[in-house]
């Protein structure tokens, strides 16, 4: 009857497994003095687990347990002895992201005149701001908040991304600017509301659109002094249902000692109101990641300068603001700190302001949604709807 299978006998095959190698420790490890523990000529025992022989140890071997299904692999890995392949799904997935591209939407909050326009032109080495894709436009201040999107595909080296830039003319330009926020609060939560009804349909897109706001840039005047509370207040409410990254706007106009105690004095604001701004630091899961935004995070606000002008400056070309002392090099780390927004927004977190948007803020709306729906489906029906019935419409 060897090697016949018996339906339904793994159960007892394991049991009688466990008998057997009880019966093996109580015979005191015969076999191991007659020359060690088995060994497969294709599996190495794994350093420092209990499948590495030990010169004095009287007990017997212990078996290497399977790991259960979702566990991260450790010290009870199994180790391959040949190649498998694994990691050419990191080829896939970047030949897929080549050819369907993806989509990176940005906000940028802040008074007329901090230069939020050419900031955007520079980040992306294009003219992608709003003014710039409205050219000849006469540029009026308007009496409200008024958002506009912009959207252009952008191609690098065979990676195409759907960029929406969202403008917010006429914010903190107000002689009375309560609730100036409440626009731009509104543009997120519909976005989010967009979403949600393309994902609960039956039948769903294979690929959703996604115009959700993965960053805002808030834009703060480089007064020198304290933030306002107009700042603080927007920053408190915008940073729980997105990604907020403070910037001094226009750094150029204060010396390194203003710039540094600026800096510092915003720290301890945001500190002082509790605004937990981008990267959050309840989200590092990432012992590494944390290291890294720690730095970032000693480091925000940035002060930023932006430029959509070359000039030559020791026989190369590069971005910057020409002044009468010399030219202001946007790229250049000891002059300004837009390098580092830029490797913030585009080369090290893009993809991480994309995961917290999707896992958190709009996890959070959708949450807060669905509670709102069945809260109106399981009420009575007796008496006038409620606030929840008329606003709910999922």
């Amino acid at each position: 009857m060897a090697g016949t299978y018996v339906p339904g006998g793994e159960a007892a095959a394991w049991a009688g497994g466990r008998r057997r190698r009880g019966a093996l420790r109580q015979r005191g490890g015969q076999r191991r003095a007659c020359g060690g523990p088995r060994r497969f000529p294709h599996h190495r025992p794994v350093p420092g687990s209990s499948l590495e022989p030990q010169e004095s140890s009287m007990e017997a071997p212990a078996v290497l347990e399977e790991l259960p299904p979702g566990a991260a692999p450790g010290k009870g890995a199994h180790e391959l002895f040949g190649y498998v392949g694994i990691e050419a799904v990191l080829d896939q997935m970047r030949v897929k992201t080549m050819k369907t591209g993806f989509e990176f939407n940005i906000m940028v909050v802040g008074q007329s005149g901090l230069g939020k326009s050419t900031m955007v032109n520079t980040l992306f080495k294009s003219k992608v701001s709003r003014k710039a894709s409205q050219p000849g436009q006469e540029e009026r201040i308007p009496k409200t908040v008024q958002l506009q999107s912009v959207t252009h595909v952008i191609e690098e080296k065979g990676v195409k991304m759907k960029l929406t830039v969202t403008d917010t003319p006429g914010f903190g330009d107000q002689i009375n600017n309560e609730n100036c926020w409440d626009p731009i609060i509104k543009y997120i939560n519909e976005q989010y509301e967009r979403y949600l009804r393309e994902e609960i349909l039956i039948t769903r897109k294979r690929k959703i659109p996604d115009t959700r706001v993965h960053g805002c840039v808030y834009f703060v005047p480089p007064t020198g002094h304290w933030l306002r509370p107009l700042d603080l207040e927007f920053m408190r409410r915008l940073s729980k249902i997105v990604n907020v990254v403070p910037v001094i706007a226009k750094a150029d106009t204060l010396t390194l000692e203003e710039r540094a105690e600026f800096k510092q004095r915003i720290q301890q604001d945001l500190k002082a109101h509790a605004i937990s701004v981008y990267p959050q630091e309840d989200f590092d899961e990432d012992p590494d990641d944390r290291l890294l935004n720690n730095v970032i995070r000693e480091k925000i606000p940035f002060a930023v300068v932006g430029a959509d002008q070359e000039h030559q400056v020791n026989g190369r070309r590069v971005l910057g603001r020409k002044t009468k002392w010399g030219i202001i090099e946007v790229e250049n780390p000891t002059h300004c700190e837009f390098p580092m927004l830029r490797d913030l927004l585009i080369r090290s977190h893009l993809q991480d302001l994309k995961d917290i948007t999707h896992n958190v803020h709009y996890e959070s709306y959708r949450v807060r949604r669905l509670n709102e729906s069945n809260r109106v489906a399981l009420s009575p029906p007796n008496g006038l709807p409620g606030k929840d019935e008329d606003d709910s419409n999922l």
